[in-house]
């Protein structure tokens, strides 16, 4: 068994953001595709040698695959041990978690999250550091650069080796661990919530329905929800991991969650409904005939965080993303801490809970997270909700409905118009960046606008400046537009359109949320002219 050298030549690479490299399974099939890839990063990291790695993904399709290459390419490159999740399985923040726990120099992470599998569909890869996070810019900045020249690789020269039974192998030198995927997360889970209230909760007659989108999530909800809580049995459905995810496309919302959301929207509903997405870092809430935005989410956990155990203390700070309403806001008013708006993506949280300035993080595309890991977690916010449920006795929307009470209700709705071709997204973002100055003043009926600008952030602990986040459009009433493409597709462009108005008065609350903001909606398409660039009529998605 020895480490061979492979002549490569570059491949027509992308520079991978914090959500790693992502295409099309064909075009990381591409002879050395993967693997220069994979020995860019080596080659970009240091003192790495002996020390342990951490590999799993989604199990989507290439992904057993990808890990037999990645271990082979490690034993070659140095590394001492690798823990892999059984199956080659792990959520992202179960890695996260995993690194965290055992000290790991870091991560290999195998998703393209909410995206769809299979053959002709997606996959990606990224890498996460020692603190369990998302690389930052100047490694991924790094490896792509590296990407660009290498001229070879270094692998194994060996047969497969079995992932499929928990134990230890060697591959070379290497030691190779193959982990319950489950049981460090699941330790993890049972410190920070009330374990015992919620299995009471279940045992007095508690219905749930938990739907894993035939995604990673499935072991970690039957192994918790219906082993260590006591769920009824069919709690969890679509609970195994499939390589094109049967069929679904894993993106915990209320298009593509369509099973969960009929029945909870039907006539025998159980009393809660959640939902996480391909990779596990996602998710969605629903009461009995009640959805839950993630933004709200959020703010309500908030809230009532110090119910759960492991927030008993309170928290130090509040984080959300830049397009996530300003929900949040109002709760760390109230609680006296520190609300910090950031840019999308999970790495900017990352600082913010290494430097103990905040404690809860949400993003408006169902991402929520705490100081627990340094990813989004989708099954951590279901137990978060669950421990709330058990502790205050009141169904979802009766904690909603006082919630925005104390708080005011935000309106809000994000309305995505994917696979647009990328000149045109691109044109209509300049277009709209050019427009800005001449936005303030302008106004459109009762809607006024009293700024417009295109967000930038200082890091208040490196002191860096992320610019060019998306386009604002404030108006004097407090409500606001936010436009920005999205990085997480792999064909065209996705434009998102977020819509927030803010409601202080509790007999205005229970609105049509699309007529409330369809003011606002017509002022989006005036401005930025969508439908005229897109000849689409409608968006591809609303939520």
């Amino acid at each position: 068994m020895s480490a061979k050298i492979v002549a490569t030549t570059p491949f027509p690479g992308q520079k991978p953001g914090t959500s790693g490299l992502r295409k099309k399974v064909k075009t990381f099939r591409q002879p050395h595709y993967l693997e220069n890839f994979v020995q860019s990063l080596f080659d970009c990291l240091e003192g790495f040698k002996g020390t342990s790695l951490v590999v799993g993904g989604d199990g989507r399709f290439f992904n057993r695959e990808a890990v037999q290459i990645i271990l082979k390419m490690a034993a070659a490159n140095g590394f001492g041990r690798v823990m892999v999740g059984q199956g080659g399985i792990l959520s992202t923040p179960a890695a996260s978690c995993v690194i965290r726990a055992h000290g790991a120099y870091g991560g290999i992470v195998l998703s393209a999250s909410h995206n769809p599998g299979g053959p002709d569909e997606d996959f990606g890869i990224k890498y996460n550091i020692g603190n369990g996070g998302p690389a930052p810019e100047k490694v991924t900045e790094a490896v792509y650069a590296r990407s660009r020249d290498i001229s070879e690789y270094r692998i194994l020269d060996t047969p497969d080796i079995d992932i499929d039974e928990v134990g230890t192998a060697t591959l070379g030198g290497m030691i190779v661990q193959v982990i319950d995927p489950v049981e460090d997360y699941a330790a993890l889970m049972e410190t920070l919530f009330d374990f015992q209230a919620i299995r009471a909760m279940f045992a007095e007659g508690f219905r749930m329905r938990f739907d894993a989108m035939s995604a990673v999530t499935g072991p970690y909800a039957h192994a918790i929800l219906e082993g260590r809580l006591g769920a009824a049995p069919g709690t969890v459905i679509n609970g195994q991991p499939k390589e094109d995810f049967g069929g679904h496309h894993p993106d915990p919302n209320l298009v593509h969650a369509h099973e969960l959301v009929a029945e909870i929207f039907g006539p025998d509903a159980p009393d809660f409904g959640a939902a996480s997405d391909g990779d596990g870092d996602r998710n969605m809430v629903l009461g009995r005939r009640f959805y839950v935005t993630p933004s709200d989410s959020l703010a309500v956990l908030a809230a009532n965080a110090t119910l759960a155990p492991g927030y008993a203390r309170g928290l130090k700070g509040i984080a959300r993303s830049m397009p996530t309403s300003r929900a949040a806001d109002r709760v760390a008013a109230k609680l006296g801490i520190g609300a910090f708006e950031t840019p999308t993506g999970w790495k900017f949280f990352g600082n913010l809970l290494d430097a103990g300035l905040a404690t809860l993080c949400g993003e408006e595309s169902f991402g929520t997270g705490s100081d627990h890991v340094r990813e989004k977690d989708g099954l951590w916010a279901v137990l978060f909700w669950l421990n709330v449920l058990a502790a205050r006795q009141q169904p979802v929307e009766a904690i909603l409905r006082e919630h925005w009470s104390a708080y005011g209700r935000d309106y809000y709705s994000r309305h995505d118009w994917e696979a647009i071709e990328t000149t045109i997204a691109d044109a209509m973002i300049a277009d709209l960046r050019a427009s800005l100055p001449t936005l303030p003043g302008q106004r459109f009926g009762a809607f006024e606008i009293a700024a417009a600008d295109d967000f930038a952030y200082t890091d208040p602990v490196d002191g860096s400046v992320t610019s060019r986040q998306g386009i604002r459009i404030l108006f004097a009433c407090g409500a606001r537009i936010v436009m920005r493409l999205s990085g997480t597709g792999t064909e065209g462009a996705t434009l998102r359109v977020y819509l927030e108005r803010f409601e202080p008065d509790p007999a205005r609350h229970d609105l049509d949320t699309q007529e409330t903001l369809a003011p606002l909606i017509a002022i989006a398409d005036q401005i930025a002219g969508i439908r005229r660039r897109t000849g689409r009529e409608v968006a591809t998605v609303i939520t």
